[in-house]
């Protein structure tokens, strides 16, 4: 038991034991690391969550489900940024867990986050397919084959941004801001458009009177209280877990902290910076929503276009669709770096096969695990109906918030002289809380998307002890190794 509970070093998470093969360069600075938040989290789930949750879910007071599923999010935000900035490294909460609780708990993490990024990409490039065909076909293209043209298109897609991302950070990067700066003006529009078009009355009193639902209990929490339940204080609080999907992604950005200058500083203010103006936004958004038409009469199919039509606004949903498009083509694209970057430090730590952690001279990149993540995203994409699993995205990422927000308070008493550019302030309270919060987004989850990660964290943890356990570095004599030559700077 003791040799799968063994931690890594504090030293040794930072620094670049395997030799400068094994180093990446650092290209990102503060506003890159924004611009990051933005590209993974505001998605095309911004012109259509706020209208769904509050024709289903929540009422009006979707606004106020924004406002928790944000509080949640940040509470997990604060504590991914004290770890960040303590151990700036690629491998994130796998390696914050590596160092706190041992190395079996470490690739459970990193098994973890596997499901989310990989599934994450192939979910989101689905459904980018999907609104590509209706922006062709709204632009008065006929589209013969619709579903031929979206399994092109997901090839198309995944194979363009998998070659970015292996050509290097800077090049991905640069289309990353172009990308992220047309998003927001599309945005922008719809939000200052919208507000033109509302009426105060739509919103009315946040609190709809609670309505049970026919359908049987799905989530743990419908079948702990022995009913499925809609509006009301319950509604409220339910949206919240379905809209922290969408808040979801700021936890990549810890992921490249071993390319970001000054990361002990510059991680900890891009992710909570990214965070918190992201929430703004979708609450910018929600608020239109909620006032250009009533709740009982929202479009659950496509809610901001149906309400810009029924104001006689007709262009707007262009606008749109065309923001839909961009939003999901960055989210793609920062999801496969982030999903690198974890397999690169796994196989650093030789977890998993320590050739796919090579650096390509020519472009300093990790060209091979590059590669192979585009490949299973293209044949997750293309052969597994993911857009009816997605849920396992979310419970992936919780579970990681989870031992980070529990590492905080560990990190605190057993390393106590560690240097850290960011503290969690009223520590342990705002940890506490956090593992608080993240367990009522979990409970709010589907049973069966609990089984299906039950059965992948089982079978993860078989490949650790068929192949992890034996070919960690941490299980072998320690030999010299090259000494490091410094991080590449381009």
């Amino acid at each position: 038991m003791s040799t799968i509970l063994r931690r890594l070093p504090p030293s040794e998470a930072t620094g670049l034991r395997t030799g400068a093969r094994h180093s990446l360069a650092e290209v990102y600075r503060p506003a890159d690391l924004v611009v990051l938040g933005f590209g993974v989290m505001i998605g095309a789930g911004i012109f259509s969550i706020a209208g769904q949750q509050a024709a289903t879910t929540a009422g009006p007071g979707v606004i106020l489900s924004f406002m928790i599923a944000g509080i949640a999010c940040l509470l997990a935000c604060l504590c991914y940024a004290e770890l960040a900035s303590t151990m700036p490294t690629s491998g994130s909460a796998y390696t914050f867990t590596y160092v706190i609780f041992g190395e079996v708990w470490a690739w459970i993490i990193g098994w973890a986050l596997i499901l989310e990024l990989q599934f994450a990409a192939a979910v989101v490039a689905r459904a980018w397919a999907a609104i590509a065909v209706g922006a062709i076909a709204a632009f008065g293209v006929r589209v013969p084959n619709a579903e031929l043209v979206g399994d092109v298109l997901v090839l198309v897609i995944l194979l363009l941004l998998t070659g970015i991302v292996a050509l290097g950070a800077r090049i991905g990067l640069r289309a990353l801001w172009i990308m992220v700066s047309a998003k927001l003006l599309a945005v922008g529009a719809v939000i200052v458009v919208g507000l033109t078009q509302v009426d105060v009355a739509n919103i009315g009193e946040f609190h709809v009177p609670p309505t049970t639902l026919p359908t049987p209990p799905a989530t743990v929490l419908e079948i702990a209280v022995g009913q499925s339940q809609a509006f009301g204080w319950f509604g409220i609080f339910a949206a919240a877990s379905a809209i922290a999907f969408a808040y979801i992604g700021f936890d990549v950005l810890a992921t490249a902290a071993e390319e970001t200058v000054n990361a002990s500083r510059a991680v900890p203010k891009g992710m909570i910076r990214s965070l918190v103006l992201t929430t703004v936004i979708y609450l910018a958004v929600a608020l239109v929503m909620v006032g250009m038409v009533s709740y009982t009469r929202i479009s659950v199919e496509a809610p901001l276009s149906s309400a810009f039509r029924a104001a006689g606004v007709d262009w707007m949903v262009h606008v749109i669709d065309v923001g839909a498009v961009l939003g999901l083509t960055t989210v793609i694209l920062v999801l496969i770096v982030g999903q690198t970057r974890v397999l690169f430090s796994m196989a650093r730590d030789g977890l998993i096969p320590r050739g796919l952690a090579s650096v390509s001279r020519r472009y300093h990149t990790p060209t091979r695990v590059t590669l192979l993540i585009g490949f299973v995203a293209i044949m997750l994409a293309e052969f597994v109906p993911v857009l009816t699993m997605q849920e396992l995205v979310v419970i992936g990422a919780l579970f990681a918030f989870l031992f980070v927000s529990a590492g905080v308070i560990v990190m605190r008493r057993r390393m106590p002289g560690l240097e850290r550019g960011f503290k969690v302030p009223l520590s342990p309270l705002l940890p506490a809380l956090s593992l608080v919060a993240t367990l009522w987004l979990m409970v709010n989850l589907r049973v069966l998307t609990w089984a299906w990660f039950v059965l992948w964290m089982a079978f993860g943890l078989l490949v650790y002890l068929a192949y992890g356990r034996r070919h960690s570095l941490l299980a072998r004599p320690r030999d010299p190794v090259e000494p490091p030559r410094g991080r590449h700077r381009r």
